[in-house]
């Protein structure tokens, strides 16, 4: 047989006759991108759009059969087989005389460029590439490109397109205009279901909380099935995944009536306490303080905090909180105090006379009068056992620089009625040493 020999316009590659006029009949190459190939040549590398394209569908004739990757630099053999130079050098460097894809012996062991089919390659990619760039610049087409992507693809394909569609609307408010005015809401939503995975929420939810939601749209989102996911996902979800959740979880709960679902929610209410505890990450002990503050303001929801724990751990996080948090902390606490059953839980919680004295005139005036109104409930619950208990944990002292400052005069009142209450276990005499023993300690 003939060894084979290059031409100007024409390669055979595994039977296949490729040249620059075929392949832009048959579609490989798009017309119109051939011309400029010599200018972006000297611009961007083949290696370079190779990697940035690594996920694009690469036709198969540009492939190497050896490393299933495409070709940079393809040669071909006598049997008229093409392949990565490096890769077939390697083969033949192993005395390996046969050609890799058909098996017959080489008659010949010269190697010939393929120069036609590494200007296809490279005409193939730039345009490719070229593409790629122009959608990235262009915000609005790139989402409605993913809008319709999301549409077909499945599995990993669909949490990609996801990433990649919360990245743009994360960035820019042009993309979250178009998701919204071309039905991305409606589409974007439906893929909160029974069989979501935590991946796919997880992406949704990221998105859904940059969005300029309508009540149809959050009327929608409160539908059970998706609170339950969204619950879920902000149960295992990662610290920024959490935070979303609980925003997206805000929002729904801002439109009138479509809170019902989520009060309802014990899991919720746990999730939101578990947040509570997280003392490696604030942010998400200020989100989760956050929703469940809101969640408090609801008349029927005060006593499922108190049912599923949520007074004991509240008190306990209290050290550990910083001055936001502290705020949110004690403003449930406050509330949950007016509760038959937040009361006892607060007198039964054995840190919470400890943890909330320490408290006042610490933080802020706000804080002072949430504390002296969580001790006021629990003392006059039980001012025998609950009033002596304060006053050797050093409430005395601390009444008396309340009334001795110069905050607002409700506050000094209320402290007075406190330290009034405390003193009817004492003698004068020993109250005021304790008065004077605790302010030592202080």
């Amino acid at each position: 047989m003939p060894m084979y020999e290059p031409s100007m316009g024409r390669r055979e590659v595994g039977g296949q006759v490729l040249d620059l006029d075929t392949a832009v009949k048959d579609g490989i190459l798009g017309g119109g991108v051939v011309s400029g190939v010599g200018i972006t040549e000297k611009k961007i590398s083949l290696n370079k759009m190779i990697e940035e394209l690594d996920s694009i569908e690469v036709p198969s004739v540009f492939i190497c059969p050896i490393s299933l990757e495409p070709m940079q630099d393809p040669v071909t053999l006598c049997t008229g087989q093409t392949y990565e130079r490096s890769n077939i050098l390697k083969w033949l460097s192993l005395g390996r005389l046969i050609c890799p894809t058909t098996m017959q012996e080489l008659w010949d062991d010269s190697i010939i460029p393929n120069s036609t089919l590494h200007h296809l390659i490279y005409s193939w990619f730039s345009q490719k590439y070229l593409a790629l760039k122009k959608r990235s610049g262009d915000v609005q087409g790139r989402v409605l490109e993913i809008l319709e992507t999301l549409k077909k693809v499945k599995g990993q394909a669909k949490v990609q397109a996801l990433k990649e569609l919360r990245h743009v609307v994360t960035a820019h408010d042009s993309a979250r205009r178009t998701v919204v005015s071309n039905g991305g809401v409606t589409l974007i939503s439906s893929l909160l279901g029974g069989f979501t995975t935590h991946a796919v929420a997880s992406e949704v939810v990221g998105i859904l909380v940059h969005l300029d939601l309508s009540p149809d749209a959050k009327a929608n989102l409160t539908q059970p099935t998706k609170i339950s996911l969204v619950v879920d996902t902000l149960n295992e979800g990662s610290v920024d995944t959490k935070i979303n959740c609980t925003k997206l979880l805000d929002m729904l709960m801002e439109e009138k009536g479509s809170e019902s679902q989520m009060v309802a929610s014990l899991s919720l209410l746990v999730g939101l306490l578990r947040l509570v505890k997280d003392k490696r990450h604030p942010v998400v002990v200020l989100a989760g303080l956050r929703l469940l503050m809101i969640m408090s303001s609801y008349e029927s929801v005060r006593g499922s905090i108190v049912s599923v724990g949520g007074i004991p751990q509240l008190v306990d996080a209290l050290p550990n909180l910083n001055a936001e948090c502290l705020n949110l902390a004690l403003h449930i606490l406050e509330v949950l105090s007016t509760l038959e059953e937040g009361a006892l839980a607060l007198k039964d919680c054995p840190r919470t006379i400890p943890n909330v004295v320490k408290l006042l005139m610490k933080v802020s005036e706000n804080c002072t009068q949430l504390a002296l109104s969580i001790l006021w409930a629990v003392c006059k619950l039980a001012p025998e056992k609950c009033a002596s208990l304060a006053v050797e944990a050093g409430l005395a002292a601390k009444l008396l620089l309340v009334i001795q400052s110069d905050c607002n005069p409700e506050l000094k009142q209320r402290s007075a009625e406190l330290l009034k209450l405390c003193s009817l276990n004492y003698t004068a005499t020993i109250f005021i040493s304790k008065c004077k023993l605790t302010r030592t300690i202080e």
